[in-house]
This record gives C-alpha cells, structure tokens and sequence, in this order.
C-alpha cells in the first residue's frame, strides 16, 4: 500500500508523521527524525550509486540449502557475541559514504568471524571512501560491490570511528546531530572527500603497508531469502542497498514499507539477520546515521517481497585465508 500526497505535505515533519500512522495495518510506526533539516539535506546521505557493470564485475555464489537449518529468526549480534563490531553503529557525518561504510563495517564483522573472534579490528571506512578511485565519486557516491572487489584487490587498513584512535586511519568526520536533539553537535555543512593518504596516524605502531588487511574473494549475493539467510549464517553480515523513499527517513520502530512519498536516492546498509515481528517476516538492518536515528540506529524491512529492491543489491566477501594479509 502506497499513499497519495498533497502538494503541501512537510515530508519530515509532523503532518507527514501523522499521515503514516493514522492508517490502519501499518506494520511500522513514524517518528521525528531529521529535527529542523530539510529533505536535501537528507539526500546527500543517500550514497549508494546502482551500477549493472560494477555488480556483473563480481560473480554471483550460490549455496545449497538446507530449509530446515535455517531458524525462523536469526541476528549475528548474539550469534557472534565476541566480535563487537558487529554490534557498533557508526555515522558516516555529512558525507554520502553509506557505500564505503556498509562495506568496511561487514568487512570488519567477517574477520571478526573467520577468526573465531581472535582477530577483532574495524576496517577503515575512511581508507576505502578516500583511497579507491574506481568505487565512485567519494562523498557523492559509489558502488558497493566495487568496494569489495578493491579489499581483495588492493587491501584495507584498519581505523574506528571519528576521535576513536582505533586502528591506522580513524573516519575523518567527526560524529554529528542529523536528526532529533541528541548527544552530538549539530551537523555544518557538506565535507568534502578526504584525500588519499598512505599515512597512518601519529603514534600508531605499524606503517600502512603493514596495516593493510586482505579478502580473498567478492561475490553478489542471490536474490533470494533462503541463499541469503544461509550466506549471513555461514559469513556474517552483508552489504545491501535499496532505494529510499522519503518516508523512510521518518522510521522508529517496526518493519518498514515504503508507504507514501517519493523516491529519494540509493543508500547501503548492513544486514545482520532476519527475524519475525508481529507476523510480519523482516531483515534487521544496521544503518550508518548514528544511535539517534529510527530504533537506536537500526531498522526492520520487509522480507520476502524485494522491498524497495534490498534483495536484488547484496554483496559479500571472504578475508584472505590464514589471516595473512601483509604484502
């Protein structure tokens, strides 16, 4: 169900909020975010660029399937307890990096993983945002599967959040308030993209060389619930990207489905597992627009349909085996 909207509609504010929850069989429920923003502003978040020849570059890995192991509900978060990336939600800033990021947060989660939770580190969105001339556009955009394929290529170095001193080259832009009032300084302004360095940051023990980590392969994930429910069980988490739609920027809580407004833009994310709610089947979703946005950084889509498109627009990688990554 899709609604109609009049001309005079402020998509992010109250009016709009009201319009999606008064309606009956809602299986999800609006709230304010993007508090004194505008829909522009909103946009330049939307970073993932859908590219036929980027994702035909990867090849596609199917699993065989086996239904009855696969749980009606699943989340890599307590699934792998002891790899704490997988439970960090980061912000991108005010940059369109949702590619890199969606990228270098499963990244992280999947050495996590393959090591059976002795190799934990956060792979450098900022690396991969500033470093890789043939994902894209930096802060105006990108492709998703291109970021994978240059990690096999090209390697990554670590680096955490903005001020975390984790890793070789932490993100450049600091955390920012996109959204409701919250703990984080109001958002200035566009940035634009950080240049490529091979430095890494003062005082940190290893060079760039040294820090770089390796995959091993890149590959599409198949449009299909049971193929991807096998891959994040076998793996761990994935990128994806769908299309956003305005109303989406007002999500709290519940399975999302696009329900009224127009389309605004691409965006990747993380999907960390899948789940029920209310009879409704959904993927959880971590985004990259800090713990203040939706349900404290998170969200729920419908599963099953190709909501907005996330199930045709998933994307994986393996680490290099025996975690030898060094050139």
């Amino acid at each position: 169900m899709v609604l109609a909207l009049g001309s005079t509609f402020d998509l992010l504010g109250q009016d709009m909020i009201d319009y999606i929850n008064k309606h009956e069989n809602m299986t999800w429920t609006a709230g304010r975010n993007f508090a004194g923003k505008t829909i522009d502003d909103a946009v330049k978040l939307l970073g993932s660029i859908k590219s036929v020849r980027a994702k035909n570059m990867l090849p596609t890995i199917h699993h065989e399937i086996d239904l009855e192991a696969i749980p009606d509900e699943f989340d890599s978060r307590t699934n792998w307890a002891n790899c704490p990336s997988i439970s960090d939600v980061r912000d991108q800033g005010e940059c369109g990096s949702c590619w890199a990021f969606g990228a270098a947060e499963a990244m992280s989660d999947r050495i996590c993983i393959a090591s059976q939770g002795n190799i934990q580190v956060n792979i450098s969105a900022n690396d991969l945002l500033s470093c890789c001339d043939e994902c894209g556009f930096g802060c105006n955009g990108g492709f998703p599967p291109s970021a994978w394929q240059y990690w096999v290529e090209h390697g990554l170095v670590t680096g955490g959040q903005h001020g975390s001193d984790s890793g070789c080259q932490p993100y450049s832009f600091r955390h920012c308030e996109h959204h409701v009032e919250g703990p984080y300084p109001k958002c200035d302004g566009e940035h634009p993209t950080p240049p490529c360095t091979s430095q890494c940051r003062a005082g940190y023990g290893k060079s760039y060389k040294q820090d770089k980590m390796y995959g091993s392969k890149a590959y599409n994930v198949p449009n299909s619930v049971a193929q991807i429910q096998t891959e994040l069980m076998k793996n761990g988490p994935v990128e994806a990207a769908f299309s956003v739609y305005s109303d989406f920027l007002l999500y709290k809580s519940g399975v999302y489905q696009h329900t009224a407004g127009s389309e605004l833009g691409g965006h990747a994310i993380r999907v960390l597992g899948w789940g029920v709610d209310n009879k409704v089947p959904y993927w959880l979703i971590a985004n990259s627009w800090n713990p203040t946005w939706g349900d404290n950084g998170y969200f729920k889509i419908l599963r099953g349909s190709d909501e907005c498109g996330i199930e045709d627009e998933m994307c994986a990688g393996t680490p290099k085996s025996g975690f030898n990554w060094v050139e």
